[in-house]
């Protein structure tokens, strides 16, 4: 059956969906939400700035983050309809100059996160810094050199940002304009979204604008903001009122043609026939039994999410501008009271929460299990610890906001089996060694791509430098093995983690960041 809107939304209801951001002495969220292309909910809570007594509202310019993305492989596609491009062209077609491991790497699959090139802006996050003023033109340098890859083409699917630095330069390549011109020329304009633009940095003022609230583990907001420049893969700013616009846009879009909003939507299935919910900057899947289109949004300070509930004719548009509540849960929340019909959640029973250090021989991944409040909680490489979900198997999931990155983890005491995109990763237990120090491993490695990485002791504790190809960045180090570490950056943006594995021989070592792994570094 398919689901219906409720007759009326509810306004109380969705009122007290936002109680907890819903004050006058901190950030919080704005809100605006239609029903058949109506706008029948707008608000705002909390302050657009901490220093000033202003109220975040809907009309109010805010960072969309990876929203962006969609626009971006849209403006892409509008030139393919031109014939100027192609979206099965190589990236080297338009930027020859980069690396032959990157070069090959189809504009579909850019757009689609299955190409298996390293991701730069990862990259360049993790050895210049994320406080770091690294441009475009630096992370282009980065794929100028990188020579190896994640994984082959269309055989796994990675979410990568740096796909969208190349995307963004393939543009700007063909139309000899800037993004920004691009963006708001052919999309932003004929939709009449007047308060939408692509602001690439923080650094600079712009009318109407929220600002960005960081909160630091000790629960105070801070001016801590991501310093490198943003284009296509997240570098928008709109207002929720722009949004609605933009989502009722997409029921009868006429900036762009059936054909590539028809690409736009379908998700891409992977060599292992694996169907992806991802297409070309939009996620296709199911909530609770109906059907949604969407993309989120996240930025060190705040995030996002854009959803459309078709089949109810609902169009949900979010953003926050503090760094510890979820646009995502928002919405899915706002789905729940206005939906009728949906599926019931999950029943299924978690099992008990298991903990200990787990690494897998095949791919040399790490994983950290622990439990809380019989919740079952999971980091890989490094990344937070994440609760799992239970799905009503033996197989538990990542959170519902994140369902369409397709992993399931069946745990138990002595293995653990990861599914990712169908491809199928075991786990073994290994036992800690939280004593263990660096010793004969202390020296500095060199990557082939130029970046450097430097481990010894800084007042009694170990540490590890990085200096990538425009900036450096100091991480604290905690044993996990003897020959496996956990790097996190030292100072606010500490949830910024990588895992560093040394060759027994210390002759080498390998560092994985997220879902890239492997990148070699050899002793110098």
């Amino acid at each position: 059956m398919k689901p219906t809107r409720t007759a009326t939304l509810d306004e109380k209801t969705i009122d007290a969906i936002f109680a907890s951001v819903d004050q006058s002495q901190l950030p919080g969220a704005a809100v605006a939400v239609a029903i058949d292309g109506v706008p029948v909910y707008r608000k705002g809570f909390g302050l657009a700035s901490m220093e000033l007594p202003v109220q975040l509202a809907p009309s109010m310019r805010m960072r969309i983050g990876s929203t962006t993305k969609h626009f971006a492989a849209l403006a892409f596609l509008l030139l393919c309809e031109e014939g100027k491009a192609g979206f099965d062209d190589t990236i080297g077609t338009y930027l020859p100059d980069i690396h032959p491991a990157s070069r090959g790497a189809t504009m579909r699959q850019l757009m689609s996160h299955t190409s298996g090139i390293r991701d730069a802006m990862a990259l360049a996050m993790t050895l210049d810094g994320p406080a770091h003023h690294s441009t475009d033109r630096d992370m282009l340098a980065y794929y100028a050199a990188i020579e190896d890859v994640d994984f082959a083409p269309e055989t796994s699917w990675s979410y990568n940002n740096g796909g969208y630095v190349l995307l963004t330069a393939a543009i700007e390549r063909v139309t000899s304009q800037p993004l920004e011109a691009v963006l708001r020329e052919r999309i932003f304009e004929p939709v009449g979204m007047a308060d939408t633009l692509l602001r690439r940095t923080d650094r600079n003022f712009v009318p109407n604008s929220a600002t960005l609230h960081f909160r630091t583990p000790d629960g105070h907001f801070t001016r801590d903001y991501m310093g490198a420049e943003i284009s296509g893969a997240g570098g928008v700013v709109s207002t929720m009122d722009d949004m609605l616009r933009w989502l009722a846009h997409m029921d009868a879009p006429h900036v762009g043609s059936a054909e590539t909003w028809q690409a736009m939507r379908t998700p891409v299935t992977l060599a292992n026939g694996t169907r992806t919910a991802y297409g070309f900057g939009l996620v296709n899947e199911a909530y609770r039994g109906v059907d949604t289109i969407s993309h989120g949004g996240g930025v060190v300070a705040g995030n996002s999410q854009m959803i459309k509930v078709p089949a109810a004719g609902l169009d949900i548009s979010i953003a926050v501008n503090r760094a510890d509540v979820s646009a995502a849960q928002f919405a899915c929340a706002i789905i729940d009271a206005c939906v009728e019909g949906l599926d019931p959640l999950p029943d299924g029973v978690a099992p008990e929460p298991v903990s200990g250090l787990f690494l897998s021989r095949d791919t040399g991944q790490v994983l950290e299990l622990a439990g809380h409040d019989g919740m079952q909680l999971m980091g890989l490489d490094a990344a937070p610890m994440l609760p799992l979900r239970a799905t009503g198997t033996k197989a538990q999931a990542l959170p519902a906001i994140m369902a369409f990155i397709l992993q399931t983890f069946e745990i138990a005491p002595d293995e653990v089996l990861l599914n990712d995109f169908g491809n199928a990763i075991a786990f073994a237990p290994a036992s800690p060694e939280p004593d263990a120090v660096l010793g004969p491993l202390a020296g500095t490695y060199r990557a082939a791509l130029g970046a450097t990485l430097e481990f010894g002791e800084r007042d009694g504790e170990p540490r590890m430098i990085a200096h990538g190809l425009s900036g450096s960045v100091a991480y604290r180090l905690m044993p996990l093995t003897g020959t496996i570490w956990k790097a996190n950056i030292d100072g606010p943006f500490a949830m910024f983690g990588a895992i560093v594995t040394f060759q027994p021989d210390a002759r080498g070592l390998s560092l994985t960041v997220g879902r890239m792994k492997n990148l070699h570094f050899a002793r110098a």
